[in-house]
């Protein structure tokens, strides 16, 4: 997929990745770009920035948890731009702890990680089935491939968003529905500022350099032009990811004796 003259909407695009996104896809002359997120002023003081080179970038609050907000971003999309070639499902938590973890915090890591995927899917495929054309980007984690220490709740809810990924692209691939799993591994992100001051960021940013937003945005359309299905920003994921299917017991081996070692 080309991004120049695409109606394209980028979810949890406060900040982050999701910015980068809009921003890299306003410069390469996207039809109109969308912005969502659940920070209205973070995707309104966007837009603004955006708009000073950009006409049709719109913003939209919008909780990705709850189905009828996506609806109606989708079809007010649709009303004013005629389609969404591409739709980024890129809104995430990070939700540390473990089995003693309360329900609640379970809850809320599925709703967000994996849920606002279905929610999203079941919002703009209609349309773009009818059409018999469309992109779905969805913003799984390398934590979906591998695993994260010291966060069942943001593991196993990645795990989640990447079978669904995955799901997709197997039921409707050969409907001209095109989907992407972004996996990034270590990026710059607010959400990951937040986390390390809350001290769950070794959970999530243990291995692999850190990357900033902006350069994982180039990764993405670079990845979407070859239409590829996993998008990995550090190589060491693959290997990773490589090593645990060849064997699985040596691996959770190696990881038992890293969490230990992170423990310590």
């Amino acid at each position: 997929m080309e991004i120049k003259g695409k109606v394209i909407v980028v979810t949890g695009a406060a900040n982050g990745i999701g910015a980068a996104l809009a921003k890299r896809f306003s410069m390469l002359n996207a039809k109109a770009v969308v912005i969502c997120d659940i920070d209205e002023k973070g995707v309104e003081s966007l837009a603004q920035n955006i708009g000073k080179t950009f006409n049709n970038i719109r913003f939209m609050k919008c909780d990705v948890a709850n189905r009828l907000d996506l609806e109606v971003v989708v079809s007010s999309t649709i009303k004013e731009f005629g389609q969404i070639d591409l739709f980024c499902s890129n809104a995430g938590i990070i939700v540390s702890g473990d089995q003693s973890t309360p329900t609640s915090e379970w809850q809320r890591a599925w709703d967000v990680n994996v849920m606002a995927h279905v929610n999203a899917a079941n919002a703009v495929l209609p349309d773009m089935l009818e059409r018999g054309e469309g992109y779905l980007l969805n913003t799984c984690s390398a934590a979906g491939m591998l695993t994260s220490v010291g966060a069942a709740p943001y593991a196993v809810t990645k795990h989640g968003a990447l079978a669904f990924a995955e799901w997709l692209s197997i039921t409707y691939g050969l409907q001209g529905i095109k989907v992407s799993a972004l996996c990034p591994q270590v990026v710059r992100t607010k959400m990951i500022e937040d986390a390390i001051e809350t001290g769950a960021g070794s959970a999530v940013t243990s291995g692999g350099v850190m990357l900033e937003s902006e350069d994982v945005a180039m990764q993405v359309v670079e990845a979407l032009a070859k239409e590829q299905f996993l998008i990995l920003t550090h190589e060491e994921t693959q290997k990773f990811a490589e090593r645990k299917v060849a064997d699985i017991d040596k691996w959770i081996l190696g990881m038992q004796k890293y969490a230990a070692n992170q423990a310590t």
